[in-house]
């Protein structure tokens, strides 16, 4: 396996110009995430390391080598499509083994590395059968079976999923983290669901307009977002955002509560500082419904517009300051549309970026 470097990667088609100077340094072994909404260059980059997009400038290399000038059959790596690729006339064991029989491989070679990947893949009752006799899931199953006997030094997925229904993509998550286990690979990964980003990841990338806005652990972009469209992007439901002004210690939402400031950001705002307030649902509930905060939290009244029953939870709708805000409550109850409750804001977990820049002021 190897290490994948992008260096001042550039992508420009024309005078448009869709990845700009991006760095990115993949480790051995590494299951890395690249994720954002479409558009924001992923794809794009995920075909610049694989030889399918030509790189405008900058540099790539896969373990040693710089693979700028190197066609695709030369960089060892496999790619998993979305759409699966799988010739429909050949059976799945013709489909796992096509690609060595093409490097004239020996047979017994290529029968050997057809059985590891079916075994791998729990692929071996459905050998004879065509993809046309196959589930969605299976067909997927055997793309990447196809990339595995190959042996390659990275593996390159392209929204494998996007395909599938809910379920099917669960399960299908499930089968991609196990390859990871077994093959101990390198992979690069593409989606804009950020579900698959946090489950899947060692790391998540973070993409939007060509730029990287973050790189860490699904539990760092998570808890420590970088910015206003981090916090945002990753996590379902999306962070809740108000803007306010800094006044002595405390943030007044216009039109809102006042809210002291959290203590992690006390000595990085001053008075008059525009600044916007950050908070997940899970921070916010409704009093008595949830488990005690030992101090550290503000209360203030706000009206449910909408409840969602979601059996151990109730994802709660609200209106503070002219904008929508979402809360849980843990121990749900029937709550009626247009009832005022008391909530319970955990200042502990609280987020605080600012007006101008959205950056983070942690």
């Amino acid at each position: 396996m190897a290490k994948v470097n992008l260096r001042k990667v550039v992508k420009k088609y024309g005078a448009l110009q869709v990845v700009h100077g991006i760095d990115l340094e993949i480790d051995d072994n590494e299951f890395v995430v690249l994720v954002g909404p479409s558009g924001c260059g992923k794809s794009t980059t995920l075909r610049m390391i694989a030889g399918l997009e030509a790189i405008s400038d900058g540099e790539i290399s896969i373990g040693e080598r710089v693979v700028n000038d190197l066609p695709p059959r030369n960089r060892n790596i496999s790619m998993v499509f979305q759409n699966y690729a799988l010739y429909p006339h050949m059976t799945v064991r013709e489909n796992l083994g096509f690609s060595l029989k093409i490097a004239k491989r020996p047979q017994e070679e290529i029968d050997r590395a057809v059985e590891a990947a079916a075994q791998i893949l729990s692929l071996s009752e459905y050998m004879d059968r065509k993809p046309g006799a196959l589930s969605g899931g299976q067909r997927q199953r055997v793309a990447m079976g196809r990339a595995i006997v190959r042996h390659p030094d990275v593996f390159l997925f392209d929204e494998p999923l996007s395909n599938l229904d809910a379920k099917l993509r669960t399960q299908m998550r499930t089968e991609i983290k196990k390859l990871h286990q077994k093959v101990k690979s390198t992979i690069v990964y593409v989606t804009h669901d950020q579900v698959e980003a946090m489950t899947l990841a060692d790391r998540i990338v973070i993409m939007r307009d060509g730029h990287i806005e973050q790189v860490g652990t699904p539990l760092e972009v998570f808890e420590t977002p970088a910015n206003t469209f981090v916090a945002t992007f990753i996590g379902s439901p999306p962070m809740n955002l108000l803007a306010g002004r800094v006044a002595d210690g405390e943030i007044a939402i216009e039109g809102g509560p006042q809210i002291a400031v959290p203590d992690p950001f006390s000595g990085k705002v001053v008075n008059g500082q525009e600044v916007i307030l950050g908070f997940r649902s899970d921070n916010l509930m409704p009093a008595g419904h949830a488990m005690p905060m030992e101090g550290g939290f503000t209360e203030f009244d706000m009206k449910v517009d909408l409840s969602e029953p979601l059996g151990t939870e109730t994802l709660l709708f609200g209106s503070l300051a002219g904008k929508e805000v979402q809360a849980k409550m843990l121990n749900p109850r029937p709550v009626s549309d247009g009832e005022e409750l008391r909530f319970q804001l955990d200042l502990t977990r609280c987020h605080l970026f600012d007006a101008n820049s959205q950056q983070s002021l942690r």
